[in-house]
């Protein structure tokens, strides 16, 4: 009589919580990608945080125009930066406004226009583009030098073509009174902010499937629809660079208002950018630190204002 034996399998190991091994921490990979991030987090700080607090400190303290601190000044530079004698401050705030909403629009709608031109297919197109991006490799205070000499109602060239062609009748000095001066400064400031985004615009293009825009054309969408459905739609992450980088980078232009109007009597052309370097050079650090903090939180609402009502990263 045989006898049949039937194997055992054992049980595997039954692991506790405390026995499971533990995956790495979170401490444990901050740390080993530290190496990695410190010099980003040493040029963050160097250049952006520390001057920032800097900035801020100053604008509390009482300092002369060689930089000797000589105390605390609580708000009384806030107070002086908004109602210093002759200078209406609610003014060079509409003036702000302007500078940064017309210029920003103008970049932003003609720079459609030429990504859309330098997307197509054309002999001499990488010549076109070269000469695009131009002005963006030039110095701009020499592009505004250019404009600056170019329209003097005395030896300007483009004075004289103006006259020439019959849109005036006589050399005008459009940048000798405050008003045309602010106009050509904002034409310059739209003409050298033309190249980044139209190339950020351009880049964008490149990612619109040419499938989709065929296939939108076979169902009868005529070349305007399928711009505003479609192509629009998909330059929304580009466009929201483009319109956040020129917000803040016009908002905070000097060298153009400073070469056009700088001369200028008065403060009838200034923007809050100009007015702070006007300060640091009449009244000193402080004061000058005050206003660059307003400036500063200035920027931070209109940028606000910008996401919310614009909403670039919403899907659609």
């Amino acid at each position: 009589m045989s006898t049949t034996v039937t194997p055992t399998i054992a049980a595997p190991p039954v692991t506790t919580q405390a026995e499971a091994p533990k995956a790495p921490g979170r401490g444990r990979h901050m740390l080993s990608a530290l190496p990695w991030l410190a010099p980003a987090l040493v040029l963050i700080v160097g250049v952006v945080l520390y001057p920032a607090g800097y900035m801020v400190y100053t604008a509390f303290r009482r300092v002369t125009k060689v930089g000797t601190d000589t105390g605390p000044a609580g708000w009384a530079n806030f107070r002086l930066a908004l109602t210093f004698p002759g200078v209406d401050i609610g003014h060079v705030f509409v003036n702000t406004f302007v500078w940064v909403i017309v210029v920003v629009t103008f970049t932003v709608v003609i720079s459609l226009g030429l990504a859309q031109f330098l997307n197509k297919n054309f002999r001499g197109r990488k010549l076109v583009r070269l000469a695009v991006i131009v002005p963006w490799a030039a110095s701009v205070i020499m592009t505004t030098s250019v404009f600056q000499y170019g329209l003097n109602p005395d030896y300007g060239i483009i004075n004289k073509f103006l006259v020439d062609i019959g849109i005036i009748s006589a050399p005008y000095g459009f940048t000798q009174t405050q008003g045309p001066a602010f106009i050509v400064a904002m034409v310059v400031a739209i003409f050298v902010s033309l190249p980044f985004t139209t190339y950020t615009i351009l880049a964008g293009l490149q990612a619109v499937p040419g499938d989709v825009i065929e296939a939108a054309h076979v169902d009868g969408a005529g070349a305007t629809a399928r711009y505003f459905h479609i192509v629009l739609p998909i330059l929304r992450p580009a466009l929201a660079v483009a319109v956040l980088i020129n917000i803040i980078n016009v908002f905070n232009s000097l060298p153009i208002l400073k070469v056009l109007t700088g001369s200028l009597p008065g403060y009838g052309s200034d923007i809050t950018t100009t007015l702070i370097f006007k300060y640091k050079t009449t009244l000193g650090p402080g004061v000058a630190s005050a206003l660059s903090v307003v400036n500063f939180l200035v920027c931070l609402v209109i940028i606000a204002i910008y996401l919310v009502v614009v909403k670039p990263t919403k899907e659609r």
